[in-house]
């Protein structure tokens, strides 16, 4: 049975020089100070560095996430942070999410960044002029390299050009379009409030606007859906002319609506056979179109116009993230803020923090997570760079996991590279679970 996850690039972001500055490592247990040029040492001979965890775990933040909690509508699979009706919030918020990007950049002394990712919720909810004043913190408090990749999530029907084009001005560059079908009934089952029209409306605007880096997210393996509508799907999602498609398997959230209807027996139970048969087809299509298949649910139209913040995130290097129910992973510890958006506000307006949960990560933990999340590209984990920044091979690490996983037919090892198999792919939680400390 397949348990497919989610997730949302191959030119690596050429940081602004600057002259080395001394950044004192977060984490409580090490204190040491590291020489940083601007971005994160490569290898533990970058830095005189101290700590239980990686050189790269202690540097600092070339990543941001900035969350906008705000929806139009709650749709029927969503269990992210999102809140529909309020608008009278919007400024306030903006404010707010403004002031604690400019403490935590120079919490960083100012560090360079990379890659901007402003999700939610819907961004675009947000008049134009507030993500501008966010934008304009974050230009101030950063140092925005120069081919910084920034990009704003949006659903169809909350753009418009007036506000695309203001949003290219103040620099984003990349738009995430959330489709996630083209069908009108698959449209109604997941509660979206557009239709396939303002979908294609809403991918011409942005060509219109000057952008010119544009994903598609879609959803496949819903209940009633067909191999023949996904392939529908796919076509039509195609014909726009994407620069990037981001294909997510449905996973049924607990309590959420499309959840209780499926437990009700109202709408059928999503098929997992199907689902690996539409994933399998999505490979071969998606080759056959040109692209560029570099991660499991990502599909780039050239290897540079992959997702480089979300590459971040599956190398396992440090980011910042600002906003109500936002995470960061900085210094060897795992935050998390408060999701509520009002008390958010209420927070960073009395002078104290949003911080709501924080853990430790041990370097067994980060050696495992940077395996499993390395694993979820389709080049695989690099054992030179496993090497560099752990001080040992994955293999000399996890022969058990290895071994193991290579008899089942879901991992190929060679000399250079570990990486799941077409069949591991399908079942990667099988292997990835295989790498957790005990």
């Amino acid at each position: 049975m397949w348990t497919p996850e989610e997730s949302e690039s191959t030119a690596s972001p050429s940081a602004t020089r600057r002259a080395p500055s001394a950044v004192v490592c977060w984490r409580q247990s090490c204190m040491h100070e590291q020489a940083t040029g601007g971005g994160r040492p490569s290898s533990p001979k970058a830095a005189q560095h101290g700590c239980d965890l990686s050189p790269a775990a202690c540097g600092p933040p070339a990543s941001l996430y900035l969350h906008i909690p705000f929806c139009l509508a709650k749709c029927s699979y969503c269990d992210f942070s999102s809140y529909p009706g309020l608008g009278a919030l919007h400024a306030a918020y903006a404010r707010a999410l403004a002031a604690e990007v400019r403490r935590v950049g120079a919490a960083w002394q100012r560090p360079a960044l990379h890659t901007l990712y402003i999700g939610g919720g819907t961004p675009t909810v947000l008049p134009a002029m507030l993500l501008e004043e966010v934008l304009r913190a974050v230009a101030q408090a950063w140092e925005l390299a120069a081919d910084a990749e920034i990009t704003v999530e949006a659903n169809p029907g909350t753009v418009a050009l007036e506000a695309l084009a203001a949003l290219r001005r103040a620099g984003v560059g990349r738009l995430s379009l959330g489709v996630q079908s083209f069908q009108p009934a698959f449209l109604r089952l997941l509660g979206r409030i557009h239709s396939a029209a303002q979908a294609a409306q809403a991918v011409r605007l942005a060509r219109a606007a000057g952008l010119q880096n544009l994903n598609l997210d879609l959803i496949y393996g819903l209940p009633g859906q067909t191999l023949a509508d996904w392939q529908a799907d796919l076509e039509a999602a195609l014909a726009l002319e994407p620069d990037h498609l981001s294909l997510y398997a449905l996973t049924l959230e607990p309590e959420t609506p499309l959840a209780r209807r499926v437990a009700c027996r109202e709408v059928p139970e999503p098929d997992a056979e199907v689902a690996a048969e539409m994933y399998e087809y999505a490979e071969a299509r998606l080759a056959q179109a040109g692209f560029d298949h570099y991660e499991l649910s990502n599909w780039a139209r050239t290897p540079a116009l992959r997702s480089r913040h979300n590459l971040t995130y599956w190398h396992n290097l440090p980011y910042a993230g600002c906003g109500s129910a936002a995470h960061s992973w900085l210094a060897g510890r795992r935050r998390a803020n408060l999701s509520d958006p009002r008390e958010y506000v209420a927070r960073i307006e009395g002078g104290s923090s949003p911080l709501a949960e924080e853990e430790a990560i041990s370097p067994a933990m980060e050696r495992a997570e940077t395996m499993i999340l390395g694993l979820r590209l389709i080049e695989g984990v690099s054992r030179a760079e496993f090497r560099a920044r752990f001080g040992a091979d994955p293999a000399h690490l996890y022969p058990a996991a290895i071994a193991e996983s290579q008899a089942d037919g879901l991992l190929e090892v060679d000399e250079a590279w570990i990486r799941l198999s077409a069949r591991g792919r399908l079942l990667g939680n099988q292997v990835f679970l295989r790498f957790l400390p005990g």
